[in-house]
């Protein structure tokens, strides 16, 4: 698993494996899953992250009840 910071675009993407992309489907308002031609999850792409940010600072990001930490 990679995750990948653009901090011009303010996006995080975590990518699960590498493979080729059939579709893109948005999960939230910012969030978008990629999945592949077998239907199983790709990657994740969390728009406007710096809003998804806990209050503590520190690097991560939270998608339901788990904390996920962005690696600096």
């Amino acid at each position: 698993m990679k995750f990948s910071y653009d901090k011009y675009a303010d996006a995080v993407y975590i990518r699960a494996k590498s493979a080729k992309i059939k579709r893109t489907e948005k999960f939230q308002d910012d969030i978008l899953i990629d999945f592949d031609a077998e239907n199983k999850v790709r990657g994740i792409e969390i728009l406007n992250v710096s809003e998804w940010l806990s209050k503590d600072k520190t690097p991560s990001v939270e998608i339901g009840n788990r904390k996920i930490p962005i690696p600096a």
